[in-house]
């Protein structure tokens, strides 16, 4: 089994930074976080900062040990830099393809040949992903959930030839971070979580755009109504309506037509009301 010593996170986003976090201060990793804008890479090291301050502040943490976890964390702009000496590297760019995948083959030049390349990917194909490496035994998913720093899964998909080594390494990391894992042993778009969550989601947006239902009779319905701890449209609004959307386009295309998204959720991503990340969504957390 690969030793994991260093991990590159590519992408200090939403995703990026809360996986640098959870790699450093649980699981006590060097951690390579790389974006491709300097003033990503600062608002991600700002969230990191707030949220281990609010560890300290309940107590859950010394300040002696958040100054530890954010010397683990090494900001960088370079690509090379940041994947040359990793052991693993966590892809956590968009949910665009061909955008990972030309990721997937920079990275591949750059990277020791002992290191795995993970996909943070919610959707996409992890066997597509690992063609364009030459390593394609090394290549697997490792879905986390938002916020990493949080949510207790990982989803490790095996792509088409990701081998029984790479496998047991990645739920390996995982343990380390403290995580629960499912493993998907088949290659499908949407995996587990998101093949049975995003139609909830995309009907919940149906429901609350063709005016069947105000939005807090929607969420306060499948909290109570399916025990989910959060409602729907409030989940959007973590997730993203973009990100949903995106996911929804995948499934429609890769397995069943039944996933195509509602005009609700289209026009919510047209109007940029996407949740947290632009301040409004369905909720409007500028006041939050």
């Amino acid at each position: 089994m690969t030793e994991i010593k260093k991990i590159a996170v590519l992408g200090a986003g939403l995703m990026g930074h809360g996986i640098t976090q959870v790699a450093t201060q649980i699981g006590k990793f060097e951690v390579y976080m790389r974006d491709i804008e300097q003033r990503f890479i600062d608002n991600g090291m700002t969230m990191i900062r707030e949220s281990l301050q609010r560890f300290v502040k309940k107590g859950q943490m010394t300040e002696t040990q958040m100054n530890e976890t954010l010397a683990r964390i090494h900001p960088t702009l370079d690509l090379k830099e940041a994947v040359s000496t990793a052991d693993l590297i966590i892809e956590a760019a968009p949910e665009n393809i061909e955008l990972k995948k030309a990721l997937f083959r920079e990275v591949d030049n750059y990277a020791p040949e002992h290191a795995i390349i993970a996909s943070n990917t919610s959707s996409v194909s992890i066997t597509e992903l690992a063609s364009a490496t030459k390593r394609p035994q090394k290549v697997c998913g490792m879905h986390f959930f938002n916020p990493p720093q949080l949510m207790k899964l990982i989803e490790v998909i095996r792509g088409a030839q990701t081998s029984d080594e790479t496998t047991q390494t990645i739920l390996e990391v995982a343990r380390r971070m403290e995580k629960e894992t499912v493993l998907v042993k088949k290659d499908c778009p949407g995996f587990i979580v998101n093949r049975i969550l995003i139609p909830a989601l995309n009907e919940a947006a149906a429901i609350y755009w063709e005016g069947t239902a105000d939005r807090d009779d929607i969420d306060k319905a499948i909290k109570l109504g399916l025990n989910w701890p959060m409602g729907p449209l409030m989940l959007l609004d973590y997730i993203g309506s973009d990100t949903t959307l995106a996911i929804a386009e995948v499934l429609t295309k890769e397995l069943d037509p039944k996933f195509h998204p509602s005009t609700g959720l289209k026009q919510m991503v047209k109007a940029q009301l996407l949740g947290r990340k632009t301040g409004k969504g369905f909720y409007d957390w500028t006041q939050r």
